[in-house]
């Protein structure tokens, strides 16, 4: 039986409330001061054949002004005989590796911003690895050290058995990836590039919303494939851009190895909403914000 709808719906976007001392908009972010949250995965930070970090009890924290966490550590559940001080005279941020070089859009999610830290080089048979860790000279977190996601600095991080990257996920930042009926249309230049009533629209909390879409209701012969690998901790590897056959700009992605919280949008296509025209039931679709997801 089909879904009811109003006989006339209305589709238009109501006008945010008018803020006040009793109402705000809600914000994500609360500067001046740290957060934590205790949280209770197996964490596993990995060089070679040893687990520097290997936790099922740790926190989350937040530096002031920042909306992505850290994980930090009770210092029991590093290998701090592997740990020494890092030089003093050192530059007191990670050097760009070829990784960061290739997302530099990322670079903001990588910690510490704090300045007032301790840090530690990775030393072990032959390797070692400056400033693989620190600690936050800040009251209450003296007996916890993080260790860093910054690429290039560990091999590899594990939540229970799932391979992570980038940057430990926020337990409040839900993703939900439902099917949806709607009629969707793409267009550039007035040619359809796709057309599908059978979208997966994936929301995510402050971002767009995105429709992956069939391959078999995407007009592949109008575009170019691009295999470039990119990764969301909340959404996995993508496999494959999209351009418009005989031009530079990428128009649409698809995630060829998703996490598995989001893995019915395996291998779809979705198209950045603000570089096509993206029709839904037969207007222009608006939604906000406009940023990468």
């Amino acid at each position: 039986m089909p879904i009811p709808t109003a006989p006339t719906p209305d589709h238009s976007i109501p006008s945010a409330p008018t803020e006040s001392d009793v109402l705000q908009r809600r914000r994500i972010v609360v500067p001046g001061r740290f957060e934590f949250e205790p949280t209770s995965r197996w964490v596993r930070g990995v060089v070679g054949d040893v687990a520097l970090v290997d936790s099922r009890h740790q926190i989350l924290v937040w530096e002031p002004g920042y909306k992505v966490p850290e994980y930090a550590y009770p210092s029991s559940h590093v290998r701090t005989d592997l740990l020494v001080a890092s030089d003093a005279e050192e530059e007191s941020t990670q050097p760009p590796s070829e990784a960061a070089v290739k997302a530099p859009s990322s670079k903001d999610y990588w910690r510490p911003r704090w300045p007032d830290v301790q840090w530690f080089d990775y030393v072990h048979a032959d390797r070692r690895i400056k400033r693989a860790a620190w600690k936050w000279n800040v009251p209450g977190l003296e007996d916890y050290i993080a260790v860093s996601w910054y690429p290039g600095v560990l091999d590899a991080w594990y939540e229970e058995d799932e391979l992570v990257h980038t940057h430990p996920r926020d337990p409040g930042n839900r993703v939900d990836v439902i099917p949806s009926k709607r009629h969707i249309k793409v267009v550039l230049d007035g040619e359809v590039l796709a057309e599908s009533t059978s979208a997966l629209a994936l929301f995510e909390h402050a971002l767009p919303t995105r429709f992956y879409l069939p391959r078999e209701d995407v007009r592949l012969d109008l575009l170019d494939e691009v295999p470039l690998v990119t990764q969301c901790p909340y959404k996995g590897y993508t496999s494959t851009y999209w351009r418009r056959k005989g031009t530079a700009r990428d128009i649409a992605w698809t995630y060829g190895q998703p996490v598995h919280q989001v893995s019915a949008i395996k291998d779809r296509i979705a198209f950045f909403n603000d570089r096509v025209e993206l029709i839904v039931d037969g207007e222009p679709f608006v939604d906000s914000p406009r940023t990468w997801a």
